[in-house]
């Protein structure tokens, strides 16, 4: 399965970033090979507005089927629903720790968004 994290750094020892669509680094990971790319996310970082939604798509892109972030606006949630994409939130500590997690059925899908939009 590909799985984005959001990060803070480049690697799966990097602290996962609690935010979706200003995060500051996208990590897909193949959760069947173990194989992972840091993908940036500067574009969105200062983003006066619709951060959440290009972030989304940006995953969309990345044909991933499942994100682990700390929080999820509304925005993007509808945008990763809508392109079929998996959502976990409440995810903390490190990439590695989140995916193998997630591989131990450790996390719940989340149903709904857990945060307003422009959280900081």
């Amino acid at each position: 399965m590909k799985v984005v994290v959001t990060t803070q750094g480049q690697t799966l020892e990097s602290p996962v970033d609690p935010r979706f669509g200003r995060a500051k680094y996208f990590l897909l990971v193949d959760t069947d090979t173990g194989g992972c790319s840091a993908h940036d996310n500067a574009q969105n970082l200062n983003a006066p507005q619709g951060a959440g939604i290009q972030a989304a798509q940006t995953v969309a892109q990345l044909n991933a089927e499942a994100v682990l972030t700390g929080h999820c606006g509304p925005k993007a949630f509808t945008t990763l629903q809508a392109a079929n994409i998996a959502i976990y939130t409440g995810v903390s500590g490190t990439a590695k720790d989140a995916i193998e997690l997630l591989k131990n059925g450790k996390l719940t899908r989340t149903a709904q968004a857990d945060v307003q939009g422009h959280w900081a």
